[in-house]
């Protein structure tokens, strides 16, 4: 019994041993046989863009308020009751046309009075023209004294200035009865009436009858740092240099014009200069007081290499772009950038002309990744 007994024994080690050992390389093996049936990384899909060679305008950008191009205030110049207005709010008028009329009768008396007086005054010295012409004859003959014919003759001197006098007060009085009707100096627009016909006006007031501005042409004053000041004056040095505007927050185009002036000083507390451009403003798109984007061309670069700005990447050495390889792998591309304009970026180092960049899905690439190019929408037909 004791040998049957062993002789089980070590068989039964054996046996474990065995399945032991199966068990073993088995674990052995599935780590292998699963590495071997993983399949390899997916491609990431990218849109990609080839560099481009063009003529690339450069423009430096401000913040702009359009300005009437003349503004003026119309008040009465002289006193009375305003009887009529003439114009209607917000109506265009031109130069010389009838904004208001103030009550004409007292200074159409006044005129009248003037120039009674002056024919009075004309009587008078026709009078002591005639006597001193009488008395210039009777002095030889011992008729008429020296004193009184120079007396006679001061007399007439006295009136021929009182006469001039006359003249005066009549242009005068003729002048405040123009200043009875109210015309409009400027061609333009006119605002809210503010007043109303039948109150009492003065030469004093300050507040005004109406408000016009002239709005064709326009003008707006924006400002640039002063580090543009040496471009923007060497583009006006070559010639005219073309201002366009936008809305604020950006959009199509509002109008084209030109430069004409760069303020003679510059802000020290900003370090900003003002600059003023004129525009046509032919279709009403510019209002005074409007904020807007002023874009200044300041010169062109000819065949500029560009990439779309989406490709542009910043990273802790600067700005960079993902390159595709021929092998459909990335490489990290570190750039010299210049100018942005329109979504594209102006590269002056870093990309050859052949070379093609990732647009999308930069944050899940690194150097090396896979990438799979989207194919280009169709175009619309």
């Amino acid at each position: 019994m004791h040998i049957m007994t062993k002789r089980n024994t070590v068989t039964a080690a054996a046996v474990l041993l065995a399945v032991a050992t199966a068990i073993g390389v088995g674990l052995a093996r599935k780590p292998a046989a699963a590495a071997a049936a993983k399949p390899a990384g997916r491609p990431v899909a990218v849109d990609t863009a080839g560099v481009t060679q063009s003529d690339v305008p450069i423009y430096l950008q401000g913040l702009g308020t359009v300005q009437a191009f003349y503004t003026v205030t119309v008040t009465a110049r002289v006193d009375g009751e305003l009887e009529k207005i003439g114009f209607t709010e917000g109506q265009t008028v031109h130069k010389g046309d009838l904004l208001a009329e103030i009550d004409p009768r007292p200074n159409q008396a006044a005129l009248a009075q003037a120039v009674a007086t002056r024919a009075k005054d004309a009587a008078q010295l026709d009078n002591a023209r005639r006597d001193f012409e009488r008395y210039t004859v009777l002095q030889p003959q011992d008729l008429a004294s020296k004193q009184t014919v120079d007396t006679q003759r001061a007399m007439v001197d006295q009136l021929r200035a009182q006469l001039q006098i006359d003249e005066a007060q009549i242009e005068n009085a003729r002048t405040q009865l123009d200043y009875t009707r109210i015309t409009s100096p400027i061609e333009g627009r006119t605002g809210i009436r503010l007043i109303d016909p039948g109150n009492i006006v003065h030469a004093a007031d300050t507040t005004g009858i109406v408000v016009v501005t002239q709005v064709q042409p326009i003008a707006v004053i924006f400002t640039l740092p002063e580090e543009d000041l040496g471009m923007v004056g060497a583009a006006l040095s070559a010639g005219p240099v073309k201002v366009s505007v936008v809305p604020r927050d950006g959009g199509k185009e509002l109008d084209e014009g030109a430069l004409t002036l760069i303020d003679n000083q510059i802000d020290p507390s900003t370090g900003t200069a003002k600059f003023k451009a004129i525009f046509k403003n032919a279709h009403d798109r510019l209002w005074p007081g409007q904020f807007v984007n002023a874009r200044v061309l300041v010169r062109v670069d000819k065949r500029a290499m560009t990439i779309p700005s989406t490709a542009v990447q910043l990273g802790a050495n600067g700005p960079f772009t993902y390159v595709v390889k021929d092998d459909s792998t990335v490489e990290a591309r570190p750039l010299t950038l210049g100018q942005e304009n329109n979504g594209m970026t102006i590269v002056t180092h870093g990309l050859d002309p052949a070379d093609r960049v990732v647009t999308s899905n930069q944050y899940r690439l690194q150097a090396g990744a896979h990438v799979q190019a989207n194919s280009p929408a169709p175009r619309a037909t």
